[in-house]
């Protein structure tokens, strides 16, 4: 590790990762916001799903001031995130076969929706699944991925196929394999993740692209605002009211 608080270090480390995307999925940002924008426009629902910490920047996207009140989460008990004991549970449930199909299956999604599905790696029997389901049912997919691990890794599903190879459309976070930004000689192990920061802003920077090109598109963004702001509630009220049979997280 080079001069420079750890701190600043990570900073660093983080908005480098952030000029890269920019500079260098800015195509794929584009293309998925533009299918984002036609499913709303064509009377479609969208869903997020992420396990583990990737289920973070699937949250962040749902229910969301500022957000498209159509993003709803696409969740699978036990992988969520952290809250359930032990946690390494979660982890061991991104490999069972079979369970993104039964998850697919009494979920509400249907043929003409999209949807998001973020993985780090790519690599486990759950992402690979829930893509290669999703789209046998008729979805679009856009997967939020590091594809590097396709390169450095060997997939976990029987296929031997990544995340990756089962989506409309890829956007890659470029996160190393490890997911950890910084060592020092002090600390046996690298440390200080990254993908969390990254992911997110390329979810919003895909929420941002969708609420421009419906704009274009003559059609208001169903967007939610805060709930602290002075009418929010009832923006979010109207909001909700017209698009209620596309809304699920509030049944």
């Amino acid at each position: 590790m080079s001069d420079g608080t750890p701190a600043d270090l990570f900073f660093d480390a983080a908005i480098g990762l952030l000029q890269r995307v920019r500079d260098e999925e800015g195509e794929a940002i584009a293309a998925a916001g533009a299918l984002l924008a036609d499913t709303v426009a064509d009377g479609g629902r969208l869903f997020a799903f992420g396990a583990g910490h990737s289920s973070l920047a699937a949250q962040d996207v749902v229910y969301r001031a500022g957000g498209l009140a159509l993003m709803n989460l696409l969740a699978v008990p036990g992988v969520v995130g952290v809250d359930v004991t032990p946690a390494t549970l979660g982890s061991a449930l991104e490999r069972v076969d079979g369970l993104a199909g039964a998850v697919l299956d009494t979920s509400p999604v249907r043929a003409g929706d999209t949807l998001v599905i973020i993985s780090l790696s790519g690599r486990n029997a759950l992402p690979v699944e829930m893509a290669l389901g999703a789209r046998a049912r008729g979805l679009k997919v856009i997967g939020v991925t590091s594809v590097a691990y396709a390169t450095e890794t060997t997939s976990r599903h029987s296929s031997g196929t990544f995340l990756k190879d089962h989506c409309d459309i890829v956007l890659d976070s470029k996160i190393a394999v490890g997911d950890a930004e910084l060592t020092l000689d002090t600390i046996p192990a690298p440390f200080a993740p990254a993908s969390t920061v990254v992911t997110t802003a390329l979810l919003q920077a895909v929420m941002a692209t969708t609420a421009a090109a419906l704009a274009d598109r003559g059609i208001e963004p169903p967007l939610l605002r805060s709930g602290n702001v002075d009418g929010g509630h009832e923006w979010n009220g109207r909001v909700m009211a017209q698009y209620g049979d596309r809304i699920f997280y509030r049944r």
